[in-house]
């Protein structure tokens, strides 16, 4: 019977560790749900690695295996092996191939960061919201009576992907502190303890720390960055999936360090103008005036001028009617 050459056995286990390789590095559930513009980048280069990772853990144990069977100790075999002291075309190959591959992935995970944007921060002027940390919990910290100083725009972090670095379409300073976030919305005056954006906006996260180091992750969004004391950085990106994802402190902070957490929650753009709307309404001055209102003392204009937009009139149009009335 005619042996089968080695090289055929080697092409046929290429194909096989190739085919095996690349389904599983595409066919994992390791990452969570995509749910923005940059997860695919992330993902595509992380299937990349993962795919040739299983192709060298196939390699090296699939050989492994066939030398603990086919050079396994015979019974009465007490000869030595056969002396080898060094293989310098293998040594070159074993060395050569490494080195492409993380020259290849280093050079891919460039371009990646620089589609990101990370290469590009942002150059937008912005406001950091002065935040008192009240004792006893991070969650009760409010917003100081000193007006809002401007500060410098970040040169850190995951900005503008484009060269002319068009604005954000929403701007919210984030502020990392032992153990919360503070979201602050400069242009509503709103400032709350989780994250609201609406689907599809770029936004445009500054992110400060008042104590210590903290880093700002979202899983789902594929995207982390450090806050860090006294230096502003920035972190950019386009949410592309309705629904609330946790937001995790991946920077060792301090003894809760574990509790930190918080969530983003994406909108429908109508869903976000509704909660904007209730935010600001919540925060008023007078608060306890503003949601003690008796729909039955109001005139009939001043009852429906919050309806007006849904209604497809204008306030002069309501104003009319009541005086024809």
């Amino acid at each position: 019977m005619q042996q089968i050459p080695v090289s055929l056995w080697t092409l046929v286990a290429g194909i096989v560790v190739t085919a095996a390789s690349v389904w599983i590095g595409h066919n994992h559930t390791l990452l969570p749900e995509q749910a923005s513009l940059q997860a695919p980048l992330v993902d595509g280069f992380f299937n990349i690695m993962f795919t040739i990772a299983i192709a060298l853990f196939l390699v090296v144990e699939g050989t492994i295996l066939v030398f603990l069977v086919k050079y396994r100790r015979r019974r009465g075999d007490d000869t030595d092996g056969i002396p080898v002291e060094g293989n310098v075309p293998l040594e070159i190959f074993w060395t050569a191939i490494p080195s492409v591959i993380v020259i290849g992935l280093g050079i891919y995970s460039v371009d990646v960061f620089n589609q990101m944007g990370g290469f590009e921060p942002g150059n937008h002027p912005h406001s950091v919201a002065h935040v008192a940390h009240a004792s006893g919990t991070a969650m009760a910290a409010t917003l100081n009576d000193t007006p809002a100083e401007a500060t410098s725009a970040p040169s850190i972090g995951i900005g503008a992907k484009n060269s002319d670095s068009k604005p954000a379409d929403l701007v919210v300073n984030v502020k990392g502190i032992q153990f919360a976030w503070i979201f602050d919305y400069p242009n509503s005056g709103v400032t709350t303890g989780e994250l609201h954006v609406p689907i599809g906006a770029d936004v445009q996260l500054n992110l400060s720390a008042q104590d210590v180091i903290h880093s700002f992750w979202v899983p789902q969004f594929r995207l982390k960055q450090d806050a860090l004391p006294g230096i502003p950085t920035e972190l950019r990106f386009t949410a592309t999936k309705t629904g609330t994802y946790p937001v995790v402190c991946a920077e060792l902070c301090g003894g809760y360090h574990g509790s930190m957490r918080s969530q983003v929650i994406v909108h429908t753009p109508e869903e976000y103008d509704r909660w904007l709307t209730e935010s600001k309404l919540a925060q008023t001055q007078d608060l306890q005036q503003a949601v003690a209102v008796n729909p039955a003392d109001l005139s009939p204009a001043e009852f429906l001028a919050p309806h007006i937009h849904n209604m497809g009139v204008s306030a002069a149009s309501i104003q009319s009617i009541v005086k024809g009335q």
